[in-house]
């Protein structure tokens, strides 16, 4: 696969953990609605599962059965194969015994026109994190409790 520089977005990842070992592709649909709008590139896809023992297979889409993973198949073409073994080894260990995981690395398309627009201006990425939505949630509670309280206040005044 060759890459412009100036055609690449930010390469991101997940692990998508799942009870039990049974896949069923239903992740499927909003992901090939995102690649179909230009919005991300599948770079890597890989299926995890781990016994109640902590033992772990992986897996590539064409080891599994459509029954398991719906249209995901659809994503084989073009796959990059980033994750090496190391890091099948560290993502399984994420997830909990009994468990079924998709793994989905991707680059972001959307944000690529930025990425080079940053790179022509003589800048680099500098930092680069992600906020848990559980952080982002509990943030919104607390704002929201503060202004309620600081309304209670006034009203008293």
């Amino acid at each position: 696969m060759t890459v412009n520089v100036d055609e690449l977005g930010p390469v991101d990842w997940i692990v998508v953990e799942f009870p039990s070992t049974k896949l069923t592709g239903e992740i499927a649909p909003i992901l090939a609605d995102y690649v179909d709008r230009g919005l991300i590139r599948i770079l890597d896809l890989l299926f995890l599962m781990k016994d109640a023992d902590g033992s772990f297979e992986a897996f590539e889409s064409t080891d599994l059965d459509d029954s398991e993973i719906g249209q995901l198949r659809g994503f084989e073409t073009g796959i990059a194969m980033l994750l090496s073994e190391q890091d099948v080894e560290d993502l399984a260990e994420t997830i909990e015994p009994g468990s079924s995981a998709a793994v989905l690395v991707w680059e972001n398309l959307w944000a690529a026109p930025f990425g080079a627009a940053v790179r022509h201006a003589g800048g680099q990425l500098a930092a680069s994190g992600r906020i848990p939505i559980q952080a982002v949630l509990a943030a919104i509670e607390a704002d929201a409790a503060e202004t309620e309280e600081t309304e209670k206040t006034e009203e008293g005044s």
